[in-house]
């Protein structure tokens, strides 16, 4: 397992923007795929958005698609998650996570952060 930590959560209004920071540990992080996924309350934890650990590739969820980008820098051990154009049902907690490849079920995933809240108001 690799260490994670997020930050950058917050409270914002719909049409504003966040920038969630993910700190990861270890030399190995430059191989692993990074995720961001997302759980309302009542709902399941969902995938937001991958990158391949070289960040050539990325993925996103059709719902977000335009509106956030997925970013590494492999030198620092830190992955991003630009948040545009906010709506209310963007709310939640949002978890960075590590994986040796590229999935979209959570529970395949081996790692992952604490979690840090987004609220969007309307």
């Amino acid at each position: 397992q690799v260490p994670l930590v997020e930050s950058g959560g917050g409270l914002v209004q719909a049409g504003g923007s966040l920038r969630l920071s993910c700190a990861a540990s270890g030399r190995a992080f430059r191989s692993y795929v990074m995720g961001w996924f997302r759980q309302a309350p009542g709902n399941e934890r969902e995938v937001v958005a991958t990158i391949s650990s070289s960040g050539v590739s990325t993925y996103f969820t059709d719902s977000v698609k335009g509106r956030f980008t997925i970013s590494r820098d492999n030198a620092q051990n830190m992955v991003y998650l630009q948040m545009n154009s906010l709506k209310p049902e963007d709310t939640a907690v949002y978890y960075c996570a590590a994986n040796a490849y590229a999935n979209t079920w959570w529970r395949s995933w081996g790692s992952w952060g604490q979690g840090t809240q987004v609220t969007v108001s309307s």
